[in-house]
């Protein structure tokens, strides 16, 4: 009975969750997901699971790939999302800094903040004019295993912190992503230990077999918590691994700037942190 009257006090709560955990699901699928491994995967009946997805077509969040019949996000979420951004003011303050890095450094400069166990590009500048350009698509969310901006979020955790997100996650095999894509654990505690005694992370055609990247990770500047990473990527006959190198002060140096600036916004502080905490008493 009690079962019963709680069900009835709050009709919607089942049917939200399994909207989200669908949106979820198809999230972490570039290919999509059919009807029946979505039920399957969710154990959500048939009839709820084709319901809900009905729902997400008619509303421009999903769409039917009719010769598979597998269905796929549209970018409305990610449109939502950049909307939010841009209205808390994220993008506004830091934009300014990673163009200008770009501009120094002449290749793609991107930000990257950390959401719970993801890590997801937000932000970028493009500062190649000329020749091969990396431009790719923001709301990614970072492969750990193989990206500079997963190195440096990893290596301000211990050990078992990293490997237990990389294990959610799962390696990036060496056909999907770089002939140095590391396959065992010992390999990517490497590049991470490498990440915390430099104070920057490599990544040399781990993540594609004709990219490079280097990344720094961007700290709270009262919890000192790592919440996102700024990265500078590109063709890596340009930014071998000595190029790299020389680029590492100007990236660290937009870090700073980037820093000082997180105060100014709400995004990028805790909800629960005020101006008082900023004072020097609030630091000690």
């Amino acid at each position: 009975m009690s079962n019963v009257a709680s069900t009835a006090e709050s009709p919607y709560a089942g049917l939200f969750d399994r909207g989200l955990a669908v949106l979820e699901l198809l999230a972490s699928s570039a290919e999509g997901s059919s009807l029946t491994d979505i039920s399957e995967q969710l154990q959500i009946p048939r009839s709820a699971t084709h319901r809900l997805l009905s729902t997400l077509c008619d509303t421009g969040y999903a769409r039917q790939e009719h010769e598979r019949g597998t269905y796929v996000l549209t970018s409305k979420l990610q449109a939502l999302a950049f909307t939010h951004l841009a209205a808390d003011g994220t993008i506004d303050a830091v934009q300014p800094v990673l163009n200008r890095l770009a501009a120094e450094v002449g290749e793609l400069v991107r930000l990257s903040v950390v959401d719970e166990q993801r890590l997801t590009w937000v932000a970028r500048a493009q500062g190649a004019r000329s020749g091969l350009r990396y431009d790719p698509d923001m709301g990614m969310e970072a492969r750990l295993s193989c990206s500079a901006s997963g190195y440096a979020w990893l290596a301000s955790m211990t050990d078992k912190q990293a490997l237990a997100l990389i294990l959610r996650q799962g390696l990036g095999q060496v056909q999907n992503y770089g002939p140095n894509a590391p396959q065992t654990v010992e390999a990517l505690l490497t590049n991470i230990q490498a990440a915390r005694e430099q104070g920057y992370a490599l990544a040399v055609q781990t993540f594609a077999d004709w990219m490079s990247a280097i990344a720094v990770a961007l700290h709270h500047p009262v919890t000192h918590e790592v919440i996102g990473v700024v990265s500078v990527a590109g063709p890596v006959f340009r930014l071998g691994e000595a190029r790299l190198h020389q680029i590492a002060p100007a990236l660290i140096a937009a870090v700073t700037d980037i820093q000082q600036l997180i105060p100014g916004s709400p995004a990028l502080m805790s909800p629960g942190l005020t101006a008082l905490s900023l004072t020097p008493e609030g630091q000690a």
